[in-house]
């Protein structure tokens, strides 16, 4: 398969509103999506703490192969967030430290991979935020082909270029364009209505009365 470079023109957020969606646990913006929008569990950051937000530059491997990455780097702006399928193939890693430290240069500030990595010690030390879904000390191939800048799947979500990405200690959120609309004001009231049910129980009200659940004998 040759590598594939789709030119096109991702609508890129303003740097604000991107810092805005920075504030914005993934838990949140997935209740707001209707349960929605999140990469499945095992997608998760090679350090505690560590956390992403901006939109994707996608890209789409073969399985052992990480020339596309390679020249996903190249293609990257400041601000980027690299999203990868590699098919959730955990035996060959295909991003490292490296490469790590080439797209710090490019300006990414996330990677988002559906498959393995390595020198996780040195990646855990990176200002990108890094979430994957294993680790093995197998290096890649290079050559096989791929895509950049096309639909891809990751974690079990379709991921297209442009979409926003959120990361945290829970995991990973992908936001369409579509969906942006209003989604901030509805995330931003979701967040003071759970501070204020934090507050209700430090005055000794009970989950079950604050979520409204029916008396137990009526559930099931």
């Amino acid at each position: 398969m040759a590598l594939i470079i789709n030119d096109i023109v991702i609508q890129r957020l303003e740097r604000d509103v991107i810092a805005g969606w920075g504030d914005i646990p993934p838990s949140i913006i997935s209740d707001e999506l209707n349960r929605s929008g999140a990469m499945c569990g095992a997608i998760k950051p090679v350090l505690p703490g560590m956390s992403c937000c901006g939109q994707a530059l996608t890209v789409q491997c073969m399985v052992g192969d990480n020339s596309a990455l390679h020249y996903a780097i190249t293609k990257a702006w400041p601000g980027a967030i690299l999203v990868a399928d590699v098919r959730g193939h955990t035996d060959t890693a295909v991003w490292g430290g490296i490469m790590t430290q080439a797209a710090k240069h490019a300006g990414v500030k996330g990677l988002v991979i559906d498959g393995a990595v390595r020198d996780i010690a040195d990646l855990r030390k990176s200002e990108i935020g890094i979430f994957v879904r294993g680790a093995t000390p197998n290096g890649p191939h290079k050559g096989f082909g791929g895509e950049i800048n096309g639909p891809i799947q990751c974690g079990g979500l379709s991921v297209e270029p442009g979409d926003l990405v959120v990361g945290d200690d829970d995991g990973v959120v992908v936001v369409k364009p579509t969906q942006l609309p209003g989604l901030m004001d509805r995330c931003r009231a979701r967040i003071a209505r759970e501070e204020n049910m934090l507050r209700e129980i430090e005055d000794g009200k009970t989950t079950v009365e604050l979520t409204g659940l029916p008396p137990a004998e009526e559930i099931g």
